[in-house]
């Protein structure tokens, strides 16, 4: 009797593992999410990117670069940890070399840009490319007949909140209150600082949708800056300004020290009409 008890708890302990291991690796296979908002007279798609931290996805980034060019998307937006604090720069050239070529592309820092104490060489690499950086800033485009501000924002990691909201006021003042204006940030959890302006759309990253996402109520377990339960992890979420921010789980896989659950990466696709 006693040896058939520790037999049942040996398969019942595999069991888990096992079931464990397929979500994990489930976990690694990356979804292209998309996302329809009615607010524009007009058709732009924006491919949001964030959260590479250098992973590979392919020979050259191939994988990637095929996944975005099957979306035909008019312009690409970078929220953030394109690049990494640990990971060698060679898979973000090799995908951004191929998307510059293609594509308007906007990118904003992260976190892990400043961690890796190489900042002001990625942001130099960026715009030797042609990608426009945003850190305090706004650019005016016109897609497919609709005028779009795209403003953008450092990740505050090394700087006061009055240097963040400085860069953040500078950026908002050269908006147009007649365009679409869109708040490109890394940072989803500041919800109270943009709930004093009024951007349509704001786009983030860096939640990871808390490595582990809680099924059903859509939280993280534990989300960088968010803490346990994290509140703003992944999809849409309306501010009581109006405002709708979009929080991508981000594509890092390698990079992570503990796997997804519940959490494919992901390629967010918006289409505002």
């Amino acid at each position: 009797m006693e040896r058939l008890k520790r037999h049942k708890g040996l398969v019942i302990v595999l069991a888990l593992f096992l079931a464990f291991s397929v979500m994990a690796l489930v976990s690694w296979i990356p979804v292209t999410e998309r996302v329809r908002l009615n607010m524009i007279d007009g058709n732009v798609r924006i491919a949001l990117v964030t959260d590479l931290h250098s992973c590979y996805y392919g020979p050259d980034q191939r994988w990637l670069i095929e996944r975005i060019a099957k979306e035909s998307p008019d312009v690409i937006l970078l929220g953030g940890d394109i690049f990494d604090d640990g990971l060698p720069d060679d898979n973000v050239h090799k995908l951004m070399e191929s998307l510059v070529a293609k594509y308007p592309c906007y990118y904003v820092t992260g976190n892990h840009e400043f961690w890796s104490g190489r900042v002001d060489e990625m942001k130099a690499y960026m715009k030797s490319i042609g990608v426009t950086v945003l850190d305090g800033d706004c650019e005016t485009i016109t897609v497919n007949g609709v005028t779009i501000d795209v403003c953008g924002v450092d990740d505050p990691t090394y700087m006061s909140e009055e240097q963040w909201l400085e860069q953040l006021n500078v950026a908002y003042a050269k908006a147009d209150s007649t365009h679409f204006r869109i708040l490109l940030t890394h940072r989803p959890e500041k919800v109270d600082a943009y709930n004093r302006y009024d951007f349509d759309l704001i786009l983030a990253g860096h939640a990871h949708a808390g490595q582990m996402k809680i099924p059903f109520i859509n939280r993280g377990l534990l989300a960088p800056d968010q803490g346990f339960f994290a509140k703003y992890v992944d999809g849409l979420y309306t501010l009581d300004n109006g405002s709708v921010m979009e929080v991508s789980r981000g594509l890092s896989r390698e990079s992570t020290r503990l796997p997804r659950f519940f959490n494919r990466p992901e390629l967010v696709v918006i289409d505002l009409h």
